[in-house]
């Protein structure tokens, strides 16, 4: 297959798919964007960005074409999957948006196609799982017929600096043809260029470990500054003074949520396990993180008893429910933790976030969003999501929700405490 000849559809159309899908379109005629959720794709059609990351005039602009009807991926000969990779209850890969994606292609799927799956999975999911089902719902030979590739994900939702084109693409192919392939059609949207992998493995396994690390560097910080907080030290000050020296990595604690970085090292876990590994490092990392929430309430709770404020029934306003700043996404959000342990205490918080859907909050973690003229005369105020609009706000308008001789708990260090009323009680990471 050559460039001219390739006929792009993306599977799969949330902050991953949108973005890439219309890059597709400008570079290929005849790009198909496709999604089962039916309610997406007629929000798509009328210009709306469903993902809040500000596509709206692009998707209106775009000669993308946008569908739920399968039938319409058989024109295309370039599949790319970019489904969601979530874990289950028991913190276990939850590979069923794959599979189903893998069935959807493989019935659209004629020879000579290549299928490229973007969704983070552990190495070997492409060649020993989604391979064999493409293979038994097409009737084609993997390999033979049809190629595989695979070309990890990098979106980092609410970042408008490091977009898709500015980030280098990781690519790999089944074959050395196939391999070549892909990465020219990748050349074609990455302004930052390409990266071939020596095979689909490697490039598996190199998109988990970029979220397992991180997940690490950040569960470091954050024992630390459980260790600081005893000590009676600042883990911000800390970081500062360390970071005078030039191999120092500066990472911050904060709370790990969203579909990547607090899920993407099971997936990793669990194929050490099926190999007769227990990780130990890793899902150390992974408690220390998965705890961060409960520890945020605790300790608010311990500054209230501090200020001589009755814990129970105590006014208490949490702003930001989102998994990370300026998203609309609240899956797996750690923010939900504080706001269950405060109620273990007696407490039921006042919650705002600029950016959530209210009844997606509601429905999914039963916690109801209010305005935030509520947010008066508070005994503490948690900032848990340092959104660009609180940050906007000023530390002045924060201290206006405040009781005199209040708590004012910073979660991610936004200010700092020559910055508070002199009678406020601050605390942060």
């Amino acid at each position: 297959m050559s460039l001219s000849e390739v006929r792009v559809a993306v599977i799969g159309l949330g902050y991953v798919g949108i973005p890439l899908a219309l890059a597709f379109a400008r570079k290929f005629e005849a790009t198909v964007g496709f999604d089962i959720d039916t309610k997406k794709i007629e929000k798509l059609k009328k210009g709306i960005d469903p993902t809040d990351e500000g596509l709206e005039s692009e998707i209106k602009s775009s000669t993308l074409h946008f569908t739920a009807d399968a039938s319409d991926l058989k024109l295309s000969n370039f599949y790319i999957v970019g489904v969601p990779t979530p874990v289950d209850v028991y913190n276990r890969p939850d590979l069923n948006p794959v599979i189903s994606a893998c069935k959807t292609v493989g019935a659209a799927l004629k020879k000579n196609d290549v299928v490229v799956f973007e969704s983070t999975v552990y190495p070997g999911v492409t060649e020993e799982i989604c391979g064999p089902i493409l293979s038994e719902i097409s009737g084609l030979k993997c390999g033979v017929d049809f190629f595989l590739g695979y070309s990890p994900e990098r979106i980092n939702p609410g970042d408008k600096h490091h977009t898709l084109e500015r980030i280098t693409k990781i690519v790999s192919g089944q074959n050395k043809e196939t391999a070549k392939l892909v990465s020219d059609v990748y050349s074609s949207i990455i302004e930052a260029g390409v990266y071939l992998a020596a095979d689909i493995k490697t490039a598996e396994a190199a998109k988990v470990i970029e979220n397992t690390q991180r997940d690490l560097n950040i569960a470091l910080m954050n024992e630390l500054s459980v260790i600081f907080n005893l000590i009676g030290i600042k883990t911000s000050d800390v970081i500062e003074a360390a970071g005078t020296k030039w191999n120092f990595l500066k990472f911050y604690p904060g709370l790990v949520g969203g579909h990547c970085i607090g899920v993407d090292p099971y997936y990793l876990t669990t194929k050490a396990e099926q190999l007769g590994y227990h990780p130990q490092v890793i899902l150390a990392g992974r408690k220390i993180n998965d705890e961060m929430g409960k520890y945020v309430a605790r300790q608010s709770v311990k500054l209230l008893i501090n200020s001589n404020r009755p814990v129970k029934g105590s006014k208490v306003g949490v702003l930001g429910v989102t998994f990370k700043e300026n998203v609309t996404d609240t899956r797996n959000s750690r923010v939900p933790d504080i706001i269950k342990e405060l109620r273990e205490f007696g407490i039921d918080p006042l919650v705002h976030d600029p950016s959530a859907c209210k009844d997606e909050v509601n429905h999914e973690y039963g916690i109801k969003l209010a305005d935030l003229d509520s947010f008066n005369q508070l005994d503490c105020l948690i900032l848990a999501v340092a959104h660009q609009e609180y940050q906007d706000m000023g530390i002045e308008r924060f201290m206006e929700m405040l009781n005199p001789g209040s708590v004012f708990v910073d979660v991610k260090s936004i200010f700092k405490v020559q910055d508070m009323e002199k009678d406020i009680i601050y605390w942060s990471l």
